[in-house]
């Protein structure tokens, strides 16, 4: 099957449509991305692709059409919206133009935000007759109501009907969470093209790692805490590190180490010495992926944190998945479906998002466990994950649907 799939981000971005991207390959499909220049989440486009940008035309045996857009930057509410627009109309109207020769089955979209990178594949589709099939990873006009990024009634009534146009010109819609069922048929007419299609976690989690990263291994006496992600205003660092605050106070032997970049990562960078955390919070920055299994190797247990927010607590991180893979105790600070599949799944301690409190407890608690303790807690998150995330199940089902949509369309084009 000839697959185009339609997506802001794409490697050298770490996201997990590279991963699906690779398998589909891997299971005899050819692939096509459209995507934009990678950016995030430094927002600055990345200097190794500046350098070679050649380089970064072929992943995994698909084939990669980038477009030019406008960086998103580091601050500005503007230049994030300027960079959403700009790969809209790219991918669009260049887009179309570079893939004039080629013919596709299907058009995948890949959507961790925002909602209007499905507009170039409804425009591919008005021009080509190709169904499309939208994984949404994050809710709008929710989203963007929850961060306070639009606190307009009217505009958010207006992103609302963007998005009701959006979803009804899908020929099916998937959502990352069961919770999400609600927040998608608010604005799709046609409920029973919607269904549930979970993140999984890349196979390169499920590795037997012999390497530790120095940066965390060093610290034998210390109960090491690891974030990996995204350093966002989504990932309450205030709360973070007031919970890193309580630990200092309490004379606890624990660190926490930060790995990643984004928008706030010059803010905690100025956070930790204000708040007399050095000796107890690490900003390692930005690694690759292939590194990643290493670093949780290194820790004793894995963070996922989250703002308290509505649409947040629909939705299961993608990290969640990495995590579980990897075997390892989990901590969170997350209210609604991230932390009730680690309740679930007994693998870890949870709490609602923005108790730091709860958080510094929970880890104290768990510093206190023995090795075998925790070992039980990341052998439960790999049984767990085998049973509900598994990848291989996941990718057939998604060409199961791939090929339904294309025979609908096949028939309604008759």
């Amino acid at each position: 099957m000839k697959i185009l799939v339609v997506s802001q981000y794409f490697w050298p971005e770490n996201f997990r449509i590279n991963d699906l991207c690779a398998q589909l390959v891997e299971r005899g499909h050819d692939v096509t991305l459209l995507t934009g220049k990678p950016n995030y989440p430094t927002g600055f486009i990345f200097p190794e692709f500046k350098e070679n940008p050649s380089a970064f035309n072929q992943y995994a045996g698909c084939e990669v059409i980038r477009v030019p857009i406008t960086a998103r930057g580091n601050s500005s509410s503007l230049k994030l919206i300027i960079n959403y627009f700009s790969y809209v109309f790219s991918a669009s109207l260049l887009g179309a133009w570079q893939l004039r020769r080629q013919s596709f089955d299907v058009i995948f979209v890949y959507e961790p935000s925002p909602v209007t990178v499905c507009l170039p594949a409804i425009f591919l589709k008005k021009l080509r007759k190709i169904p499309v099939v939208f994984w949404v990873q994050d809710l709008w006009p929710e989203t963007l109501e929850s961060v306070g990024v639009v606190k307009s009634k009217r505009l958010l009534g207006w992103i609302g009907k963007l998005v009701s146009f959006i979803y009804n010109r899908c020929d099916l819609i998937l959502g990352q969470s069961r919770a999400f069922y609600a927040g998608i048929a608010r604005y799709c007419d046609a409920k029973e093209k919607i269904k549930y299609f979970p993140n999984w976690a890349e196979g390169i989690f499920r590795e037997i790692v012999v390497s530790s990263v120095p940066e965390v291994a060093n610290y034998k006496d210390d109960f090491k805490v690891l974030f990996a992600g995204n350093v966002g205003g989504a990932q309450d660092f205030p709360a973070i590190l007031s919970a890193a605050e309580i630990i200092k106070d309490r004379k606890i032997k624990a660190k926490f180490f930060i790995v990643g970049d984004g928008r706030m990562f010059d803010w905690v960078s100025k956070e930790i010495p204000r708040r007399q955390l050095s000796d107890y919070v690490y900003l390692l920055g930005r690694h690759s992926l292939d590194s990643m299994p290493a670093f949780y190797a290194s820790a004793d247990v894995l963070l996922v944190a989250l703002q308290e927010s509505p649409v947040f607590s629909l939705t299961i991180p993608a990290k969640v998945q990495s995590y579980m893979t990897s075997g390892k105790p989990i901590v969170t600070m997350l209210s609604g479906e991230g932390s009730r599949v680690v309740s679930e799944a007994g693998c870890g301690l949870i709490t609602d998002s923005g108790d730091y409190e709860g958080l510094a407890n929970n880890i104290i608690k768990m510093s206190n466990m023995t090795e075998t303790e925790l070992g039980v807690l990341g052998n439960n998150a790999r049984t767990y994950v085998d049973r509900e995330f598994d990848r291989d199940t996941l990718i057939a089902q998604l060409e199961d649907w791939f090929v339904e949509v294309t025979q609908n369309n096949s028939e309604k084009e008759l």
